[in-house]
């Protein structure tokens, strides 16, 4: 009977979540429910439901999903600094001398907007905003220029520093810990001759799908390049005149629209692979050097002002390095010359960042930028919490029901062993992904079934990085994939809705491709991770 009341749980969740009730109350809801008809039937214990509080208190006092928020304000900063629509302008005027020029922008784009802000209707809304009259004026292929850009957008799923990402590697990351404490299970992999991960962070999924990421943007793009050669009507070039070249202020205008970004991204992501700072505290140093960009880019600020702001923007950069070189700890009873040397000039760095951060934080607050970004930071981020909390209770219920074994029993007697369990799941994913929202699918699915295929001998961080692929996937793959959704929101009448579709195939097959790389070459996933931790 509880086997029965899991599978009717598991089908009335989806059922009601596709038909467009409330996420975090219908999870909730429906986990009561079902835990009352347990209850009424015997074969639940309502113990497991006064676990809650401490789940709660577990999810609040979690330092990983700290960075949730900070990420979240970091890209919506970005998003209203105006950043995307410099670097498509420069990005497009440069290349656009190029069959495809456009569109090898738009890649680029994305990609440096994935690893700006990582949310990726915000990303595909922007670009479907900016570029797309562009490209459909310029001649391009209706097909190729929806395509392109929504799966430009995408890029935020698995280019990190993403949302996905994070939440994905917490969720593992406590499967791991899960697997770590069952001494049967550590005992059943030591027979096997496989080695369990001691700890999986955030930041080993970060550098484990940066790779893959990567490659993926290069396939993407020599797709462009080829499509341009072969049909060369569909992409056409720009005319001399739209042209940037050196006598038109090519590089001052260069440096402006690439550099910030370019330098955000490496102090967030050097942070993190360099070990100088956790993906908390690198969350914390992207917001913070967002704040100062969009106060430099937005209206009139006066030379003082823009001069402070400068000054703290090279104070963080000399925190960022007197943070790897010197050891900046207080609570020691001797201090070496150079480090006495080293704390006091990050004192006096951290005034000037303070100062400069006040300037850039009022003149926000007087143009109204603030005042949205603040909303829309706790409206995302809230949604985020909630959702977790309702499948918190979710998971409680369903693992109160027997629903933990029944997975493990599932899969463990799948045929074709780890390799058909893996090929299961990955599906199953791949077509949730159609009707519920990856942060759904994250709280949801993957606690159920991670648990299971780590103790199995898959490795957690490439795990983590094929579900990101997957759910990236998903999210392009017609007719119901988000992107298009979000594209279709901000694009044309006059261009159908068969024409997006269309465009997307070519770079789900890509991706698809990519997916199937990382199976066959886990180094893809997990090279980096391993050199970063060390030996």
């Amino acid at each position: 009977m509880a086997v029965i009341l899991d599978i009717l749980l598991f089908v009335t969740l989806c059922a009601l979540l596709i038909a467009g009730y409330p996420v975090a109350l219908t999870l909730a809801g429906t986990a009561l429910v079902f835990a009352a008809l347990g209850l009424a039937l015997g074969v639940f214990d309502w113990t497991f439901v006064t676990f809650i509080p401490q789940r709660i208190f577990g999810t609040m006092t979690n330092e990983v999903l700290v960075a949730v928020p900070l990420f979240v304000f970091m890209g919506v900063m970005l998003e209203r600094s105006r950043v995307a629509e410099d670097l498509l302008d420069t990005m497009g005027a440069l290349f656009g001398g190029l069959r495809g020029g456009i569109g090898l922008s738009v890649l680029a784009v994305g990609a440096l907007l994935a690893a700006s802000t990582g949310i990726v209707g915000a990303t595909v809304v922007t670009m479907g905003l900016i570029s797309l009259p562009t490209m459909l004026r310029r001649g391009y292929s209706p097909a190729l220029s929806s395509g392109t850009i929504a799966a430009a957008g995408t890029l935020g799923q698995i280019i990190p520093p993403s949302i996905v990402l994070i939440l994905l590697g917490d969720v593992i990351s406590t499967a791991n810990q899960e697997v770590a404490l069952d001494f049967t299970a550590r005992a059943a992999l030591e027979e096997k001759g496989l080695a369990l991960r001691e700890v999986v962070s955030v930041g080993d999924l970060f550098a484990g799908a940066l790779l893959p990421g990567l490659l993926l943007v290069g396939l993407y793009m020599i797709y462009l390049v080829g499509v341009a050669l072969v049909r060369p009507e569909a992409a056409p070039a720009l005319p001399p005149e739209d042209r940037l070249t050196l006598g038109t202020g090519l590089v001052p205008r260069l440096l402006s629209a690439l550099l910030p970004p370019i330098g955000l991204i490496v102090a967030v992501l050097g942070s993190i692979l360099g070990g100088i700072a956790s993906p908390t505290e690198a969350a914390a140093v992207g917001a913070v050097g967002a704040i100062l960009l969009a106060s430099f880019r937005v209206g009139d600020a006066g030379p003082l002002r823009r001069a402070l702001v400068i000054g703290a923007t090279l104070a963080l950069v000399g925190l960022l390095v007197l943070t790897s070189v010197v050891d900046l700890r207080l609570a020691r009873e001797s201090l070496p010359p150079g480090d006495r040397i080293g704390i006091h000039a990050a004192f006096v760095l951290c005034g000037l960042l303070v100062a400069g951060l006040a300037v850039g934080l009022v003149r926000l607050f007087t143009l109204g930028i603030l005042r949205e970004v603040m909303r829309s930071t706790a409206e995302i981020s809230s949604m985020v919490f909630v959702i977790l909390i309702g499948a918190a209770l979710f998971s409680l219920v369903f693992r109160g029901l027997g629903g933990d074994e029944a997975v493990q029993a599932l899969l463990t007697g799948m045929p074709g062993g780890v390799t058909g369990a893996v090929l299961i799941v990955m599906t199953v994913m791949f077509v949730l992904g159609f009707f519920l929202d990856f942060i759904e699918i994250t709280f949801v699915v993957v606690p159920l079934v991670a648990p299971v295929l780590i103790a199995m001998g898959v490795d957690p961080v490439w795990l983590g990085v094929m579900m990101a692929l997957n759910l990236q996937t998903s999210f392009l793959t017609p007719p119901f994939g988000f992107a298009l959704f979000y594209l279709r929101g901000v694009a044309p009448a006059s261009l159908s809705t068969m024409s997006i579709y269309k465009g997307a195939v070519p770079f789900v097959l890509l991706q698809l491709l990519m997916l199937g790389l990382v199976a066959l070459m886990p180094g893809l996933a997990t090279g980096l991770p391993d050199r970063v931790a060390g030996p």
